[in-house]
């Protein structure tokens, strides 16, 4: 008998410990739970994309020999700052002298043909006048003139064009900039049939920033943007920043100048070019980066990401019902900006969310909601709603 009450003594106390230890009962004893909750609002956002590019120089003009030749000189070294006019090589010119040497005395012949049948024509003339010789005598004079005079033009031409041969054995830098690689040294045979040419000089005083944009973004971009034209829409581009390969934002803005007229039908992309100022010539020809460019978007819901769980791959707010209890919804965002999502379907202006403590919170819990209000040091505080 005595065992019995000590059995039923013992299961009353373990009922009244498992009672105690139920949230659900912890909950009704100390009333809901506080957490913090925010309202849906409908607002503008700039987000920033960050596109891969390609720098290169305002001007890459490839240096290449317009006649054969051995180089005889190289007055530059890979990455000289040269420029416009300044000596780059010299090649061999024994034979093309020879040649403008050989186009000169041909020259001086034709110039003696010239003034012999001259002098033939004017002893001829009176004599026809008077009637002494056949007019016939007088043509053939003038004809040997005519003739004398188109071959001192051709001597004259061909001479001209040894000239320009001998002048283009030396080679001058055609802007300022940067010499790039020299693949050839002194004594090499080079052509004008090289594939390779003698050096690349880069004028960088600007540089050019290409990047591609897909169909999906040019879309956007031109629906954010007013006017008809490419032209009119360039116009109204914010300014871009260029983060270089060390994650470093670059000191001086670019802005957007072209943008490719088509598609590209294998990739599906569109080219644009950013237009960079480079004072300092630290930005050089071949470097990668990447272009930062700003977008505004128009009318959507920010939701803090602390405010979302994930769960078989799918984002889930909770919501704040009647009677303070919550809901788990599913939402689809698309871009983050500063810990932020931009909602795309899920969640309406107005409604009631969780902020934080999510992990704490079960579908269908009774809490006190607590809304967020912001105090005039700029730190967060909370009231009951």
């Amino acid at each position: 008998m005595i065992k019995n009450y000590l059995l039923s003594g013992l299961m009353i106390s373990l009922f009244a410990i498992s009672s105690c230890n139920n949230p659900q009962n912890h909950q009704t004893a100390q009333g809901p739970m506080p957490f913090p909750v925010q309202s849906a609002e409908r607002n503008d956002v700039t987000v920033y994309n960050q596109y891969a590019a390609n720098i290169e120089g305002e001007q890459n003009i490839q240096i290449r020999p317009k006649v054969d030749g051995f180089v005889d000189k190289i007055y530059i070294d890979e990455g000289s700052q040269v420029k416009k006019g300044q000596l780059l090589f010299k090649l061999s010119a024994e034979t093309l002298n020879q040649q403008a040497n050989a186009a000169r005395a041909n020259m001086g012949v034709a110039k003696a043909q010239v003034v012999a049948a001259q002098v033939e024509v004017d002893k001829v003339t009176p004599l026809v006048e008077k009637n002494i010789i056949s007019p016939i005598q007088l043509k053939t004079a003038n004809s040997k003139l005519n003739a004398a005079q188109a071959q001192l033009i051709a001597a004259e031409a061909q001479y001209q064009n040894a000239k320009e041969n001998l002048a283009y054995t030396i080679i001058k830098s055609p802007v300022d900039g940067i010499v790039g690689s020299l693949p050839y040294k002194e004594g090499s045979l080079v052509g004008r049939s090289e594939t390779q040419p003698l050096t690349t000089v880069s004028s960088i005083n600007n540089v050019y920033a290409y990047f591609t944009l897909n169909e999906k973004q040019l879309l956007q971009f031109n629906r954010q943007l007013n006017g008809n034209s490419i032209a009119s829409k360039i116009k109204e581009l914010p300014e871009v920043e260029l983060i270089l390969a060390d994650g470093v934002t670059y000191d001086h803005k670019g802005r957007i100048e072209t943008i490719n007229g088509m598609v590209n039908p294998r990739t599906g992309s569109i080219s644009y070019r950013a237009i960079f100022p480079n004072p300092s010539n630290l930005l050089r020809s071949g470097i990668s980066g990447k272009v930062k460019m700003s977008s505004t978007i128009n009318d959507v819901i920010l939701l803090p990401q602390k405010a979302t769980y994930e769960l078989q791959g799918k984002r889930f707010v909770y919501l704040v019902g009647k009677e303070n209890k919550v809901q788990a919804k599913e939402v689809l965002v698309s871009a983050s900006v500063d810990e932020k999502f931009i909602v795309q379907n899920g969640l309406n202006a107005g409604e009631t969310f969780v902020i934080d403590g999510l992990i704490k919170l079960r579908e269908g819990m009774l809490i006190q909601p607590m809304n967020q209000k912001h105090t005039p040091d700029g730190n967060a505080a909370f009231s009951k709603k």
